[in-house]
């Protein structure tokens, strides 16, 4: 999957709370639809839950983000790596060519040995 639109699917802390004080929708934020339809229907566990959820919103979010985050973080190391192969085969292939046009002096004979361990 694309990273930006990983970058999308974060959830915020703070809309969250936002959510939880205006809506009591801070699950169907996190996609958790199920909890958020009981949490309706309880009223919020008559306030309890409620209050309980104004301490576990942070860490809710959080283990939502985390395999978002981990994915992310795959993706640049996969990224990086790609970048790094092409950065080697650039070098290695002026070092073929390299080789190639030294080939070529001798072979015309424009390039001694003396002036090749120059080179």
């Amino acid at each position: 999957m694309n990273k930006y639109r990983l970058k999308s699917k974060i959830r915020n802390v703070g809309i969250a709370y936002l959510l939880l004080f205006f809506a009591g929708a801070q699950y169907a934020y996190l996609n958790k639809w199920g909890t958020q339809i009981f949490f309706w229907i309880t009223f919020g566990g008559l306030g309890i839950w409620w209050l309980i959820d104004i301490f576990r919103i942070p860490a809710m979010v959080q283990d939502f983000n985390d395999p978002i985050f981990d994915e992310i973080e795959y993706i640049e190391s996969m990224e990086q790596n790609r970048y790094r192969e092409r950065e080697q085969d650039r070098y290695r292939d002026r070092d073929d060519f390299k080789e190639l046009r030294r080939m070529r002096a001798e072979r015309s004979g424009n390039l001694l040995d003396e002036e090749w361990q120059k080179w």
